[in-house]
This record gives C-alpha cells, sequence and structure tokens, in this order.
C-alpha cells in the first residue's frame, strides 16, 4: 500500500517511539478529532474490499493479547505483576491497563508468543481474547 509522503514521514517517527509515548499520541489523537482508534481501523479495512478481507484472516499469523477482565479481585496483584513482565510498563501504567479492562496488552505478536502471554496472564488470574 502506498502512502503519502507526508505520512509515511510521520509513520517513521512515530516507529522510533516508545510504547507509552505511542499510547499518549493515540489517546491525544482520539481526542482531538472525537474518534476511536479501533473503530478507524474498521472502517480502513472496509474500503480494502471484502474479498481481499476474509483470505487474509484465514492466514492471520500475528494477534493482539487483549485483557478482558480479571477472573477474582484477589488476583489483581499478580495479573499487574504479569502485564509489566509482558509489557515492560511501569507499575501505575500496568495497574491503569488492568483497570481499564478490556485493553490490549501486547499488539501484533506471533502465535506462539502470543499464546504464551495468554497462558501468562490466565494463570495469573487474567481474562484473554486473542484477537
Amino acid at each position: 500500500m502506498a502512502v503519502a509522503e507526508k505520512v509515511q514521514k510521520v509513520l517513521d517517527e512515530v516507529a522510533t517511539w516508545n510504547l507509552l509515548e505511542v499510547r499518549d499520541f493515540v489517546k491525544a489523537f482520539e481526542e482531538k478529532f472525537d474518534v476511536k482508534a479501533q473503530a478507524a481501523v474498521a472502517v480502513a479495512a472496509g474500503p480494502a474490499g471484502g474479498g481481499a478481507a476474509a483470505p487474509a484472516a484465514a492466514a492471520k499469523t500475528e494477534f493482539n493479547v487483549v485483557l478482558t477482565g480479571i477472573t477474582d479481585e484477589a488476583k489483581k496483584i499478580p495479573v499487574i505483576k504479569v502485564v509489566r513482565e509482558i509489557t515492560a510498563l511501569g507499575l501505575a501504567e500496568a495497574k491503569k491497563l488492568v483497570e481499564e479492562a478490556p485493553k490490549a496488552v501486547k499488539e501484533n505478536v506471533g502465535k506462539a508468543d502470543a499464546d504464551a502471554m495468554k497462558k501468562k496472564l490466565e494463570d495469573a488470574g487474567g481474562k484473554v481474547e486473542l484477537k
């Protein structure tokens, strides 16, 4: 997919940011333009052609590990510890991620890594989906 030169420059810059900077940028973008990043992805995928989207879904190689909740409030701390381990977030950021579930813990990871992360989170008491 060819993109405009201005768009490519922004993408190259964003690629150098850490996870917290990207998260802050996405939040600021959502607030400024009154949009949700998830909705924008779904809308962008639609015009690509319904026929092309079906084969891509069948051969999916990258997954998003999404924490949908915790099984018990007493398991919150172990889940936060695993989130910190997986994401390298600080304590406050990991706690916020767990409290704001459903939230993506890690995006665009291979099947084996996604399964391993899911197992760790579930063993700690988290409810997880791979998308």
